[in-house]
C-alpha cells in the first residue's frame, strides 16, 4: 500500500455562513492523502495502473465550485467524491483550511481533517 499526496491545493470560493463569505469569498487550502495500491505501477511506469492525481484534482476543483456553509461539508464532500470517482483508493483523508477567517482577530486559519475507508 503506498501514500499518494496532493499537497497545497489552493481555491478561492465562497463557502461559509456568515453572508459576507458568500459574496466576497476566501481562500482554502487543502492537503489530500489517498492510501492506493502502487505495486503494478512501481513495475510498468504506466499512469493507467495507478490513481492519476490530475483527474483527482479535477475532482476536488468541480466540489470547490459548490458553495457550502460549513468546511465540514464541502470536506466530505470532497472525500466522498473522490472515493466514488476511484474504486482503487483504499482510503483518504483531507485536511481543509479556510485561510484568514473572519472571526473578528488576526487568524491565519481554521481547519477540519477527515478520513474515509472503503
Amino acid at each position: 500500500m503506498s501514500t499518494i499526496a496532493i499537497e497545497g491545493m489552493e481555491f478561492y470560493s465562497y463557502h461559509g455562513h456568515f453572508e459576507e463569505e458568500s459574496v466576497i469569498g476566501t481562500k482554502f487550502n487543502l492537503d489530500l492523502y489517498i492510501e492506493t495500491d502502487t505495486e503494478i505501477a512501481e513495475k510498468s511506469d504506466n499512469l493507467n495502473d495507478t490513481v492519476n492525481y490530475l483527474a483527482v484534482y479535477q475532482v476536488v476543483k468541480k466540489e470547490m465550485e459548490n458553495p457550502s456553509y460549513l468546511i465540514e461539508h464541502v470536506a466530505r464532500r470532497i472525500l466522498d467524491s473522490v472515493m466514488s470517482s476511484f474504486t482503487t483508493i483504499e482510503s483518504a483523508e483531507i485536511k481543509f483550511r479556510k485561510m484568514n477567517p473572519p472571526l473578528g482577530g488576526q487568524i491565519e486559519s481554521v481547519s477540519v481533517t477527515l478520513s474515509a475507508v472503503r
